[in-house]
């Protein structure tokens, strides 16, 4: 199984870069991994929210495949601890699924279209965290779940 992390915005600040790139060399000792940053659709001055999340929508639907398992950061998702995290990524694994994909969405959040074909909608906090810093708690907490799918001292219950 490989691990993608999909982010709708601007390439890693410096402050997140390093964290970002610590966790991911880290969860590649379980699982191949892989960032991608899909920019910003351009010129959205004159676009609604609505308008440029359907154009981010646009480009992400697109660059899905038929049976990667998509897991949407939302707002609205179900939370979980990271016992059931870990539990969650095992169980992807053990139904050999190819590709597993974390998605942040954009400034505003991800359009109805992807939400409606996500296989699971997770939100990490009833908090709001800004953007960049989504990146490297997702990435810490999935290095979390690899060290408790292989009983590691990583985490403490």
């Amino acid at each position: 199984m490989k691990i993608y992390f999909w982010s709708v915005g601007k390439p890693h600040e410096s402050y997140v870069k390093e964290g970002v790139e610590l966790f991911t060399r880290r969860i590649s000792h379980y699982y191949p991994v892989e960032w991608k940053i899909f920019p910003a659709p351009k010129n959205t001055s004159s676009l609604n929210e609505e308008m440029i999340k359907k154009a981010e929508a646009t480009t992400l639907l697109n660059a899905l495949q038929n049976d990667d398992v998509l897991v949407t950061l939302d707002e609205n998702g179900k939370q979980l601890n990271s016992i059931e995290l870990a539990g969650f990524i095992q169980q992807k694994a053990i139904e050999s699924t190819r590709n597993i994909i974390f998605l942040i969405g954009g400034a505003y959040g991800l359009h109805k279209s992807v939400l409606q074909k996500s296989n699971f909608k997770w939100s990490l906090s009833k908090l709001v965290f800004p953007h960049q810093m989504v990146r490297i708690i997702l990435a810490e907490q999935i290095y979390r779940a690899c060290t408790i799918i292989r009983n590691e001292k990583y985490h403490h219950s």
